[in-house]
């Protein structure tokens, strides 16, 4: 039997199509194995959202060729969008497998093998097809990642996304549904949806959106709880919130792309909103769920961020208080308007704001975590672990909360009504 190792750089959507490619070479007569072992393939799902992930994605090509170099070595995904034809003169990758592409891999092993063929790295510019990829199960674990949408056309300055993902695609409401029955079928409890700019389901598609979606998995037996990939607040509207309350299997907690608290940053970076439509979504859900764990992603450090522009960001951050608020430096991406910019801010600095930022973010999620004490939450129980020697079992609450129980409280896969008391472990996630 014919063996293949699989490695993932980058977003949730690369590690879901990572496994559905598993899946597909595994009907094929594959075996997988880790990827620090010896294999007969070796499969990169590739990222290249910053300059550092193109040379890690390099190094993880190399390093297989090292491994076995009797191996074929494919490479997939955005990094063979945006380097094509230099991967195509590396002595270590055989195969080139394009962001549209990925179902084909099994096809393109049986015509290495035929005719040695590299393949070809396809123009996402013009393609308006969204590539079915699907999972139908999930090993170990009680939650299922699941993409309904692909490509962005939103050209954020900072942003190669649009250029190595190709234009905004949908899945279709049939695939999505089927591939969420499977899951049910198989014991999985907890989806979440994602896809490169979830926001944009359903323009490309006549009578579906986010919405529908939501609300036709909300319907699905099996299935206890839905979560949201990352948003943007245009799509929060005053309907789309109370819609968003009305289903009951919707967890309430919101993961809103923010990038900057400073309006004059969001236009360099050319977002699509400013500070007070973000404020008033922000509103809008506590409005409509109580309490809700909102989560954000912020740049600090972008082209031209002056000490005011980031005491703006970080006055913002303090009003809006996030349970939990990640925290990149600007890293620059060639192919970028941002990468050309003047004023490019020494990594210094970008450190010192970074950490200031993330004290606030473990100051917020700790109080956040406090409120829970002397409440009753609902917890899916993940995983078994020992802590000081202990045994526990490790799950999240719908806010994703995570909580460490004892382990005779209840089995993996189980989903627990428990009273968080000052002994309750409430861990960071």
């Amino acid at each position: 039997m014919k063996t293949a190792a699989f490695h993932n750089l980058g977003c949730k959507v690369n590690a879901y199509e990572m496994e559905a490619m598993q899946e597909l070479l595994t009907a094929h007569g594959y075996a997988i194995v880790p990827f620090e072992e010896r294999a007969d393939v070796y499969v990169v799902n590739t990222c290249s959202v910053t300059n550092i992930a193109d040379k890690k994605s390099r190094q993880m090509l190399h390093r297989a060729k090292r491994r076995n170099p009797e191996a074929v070595i494919v490479a997939v995904g955005c990094y063979v969008q945006s380097a094509g034809e230099k991967l195509l003169e590396d002595a270590a990758v055989d195969i080139l497998i394009s962001n549209n592409e990925k179902s084909r891999l099994p096809e393109l092993l049986e015509a290495w093998e035929k005719e040695h063929s590299a393949g070809t790295v396809r123009d996402l510019s013009r393609e308006h097809n969204y590539e079915e990829l699907a999972i139908s199960g999930t090993g170990e674990h009680t939650r299922a990642f699941v993409k309904i949408q692909d490509g962005c056309d939103q050209f954020c300055s900072y942003c190669i996304i649009p250029y190595t993902r190709g234009r905004m695609r949908s899945r279709r409401l049939p695939d999505i549904l089927a591939e969420v029955r499977r899951l049910a079928e198989g014991g999985c409890q907890e989806l979440v949806l994602t896809g490169i700019h979830l926001d944009s389901y359903g323009v490309d598609l006549d009578g579906e959106s986010l919405l529908t979606v939501i609300e036709a998995l909300n319907e699905i037996d099996g299935i206890r709880r839905i979560r949201l990939g990352s948003l943007e607040p245009r799509i929060m509207t005053e309907d789309f919130v109370r819609a968003l309350a009305a289903q009951e299997k919707l967890c309430p907690h919101f993961h809103l792309s923010l990038q900057s608290g400073c309006d004059a940053t969001l236009r360099r970076m050319n977002r699509k909103y400013d500070t007070e439509q973000f404020r008033q979504c922000c509103a809008r859900l506590r409005r409509y769920f109580s309490d809700p764990a909102l989560t954000s992603d912020v740049i600090v450090g972008f082209p031209g961020e002056t000490d005011e522009e980031f005491a703006e960001t970080l006055a913002f951050l303090k009003e809006i208080c996030f349970y939990e608020t990640h925290v990149f430096p600007y890293s620059r991406r060639k192919g970028t308007r941002a990468d050309r910019m003047p004023d490019q801010i020494p990594a210094s600095v970008k450190a010192q704001r970074s950490d200031i930022l993330l004290a606030l973010s473990q100051e917020n999620s700790r109080a956040y975590r406090e409120r829970l004490i002397g409440t009753e939450v609902e917890v899916l129980l993940e995983e078994a672990c020992t802590i000081d020697g202990a045994p526990y079992l490790v799950g999240y609450t719908r806010e994703y909360v995570k909580v460490a129980v004892p382990a005779d409280a209840g089995g993996v896969n189980q989903i627990l009504h428990w009273f968080v008391d000052n002994d309750t472990m409430l861990m960071p996630d």
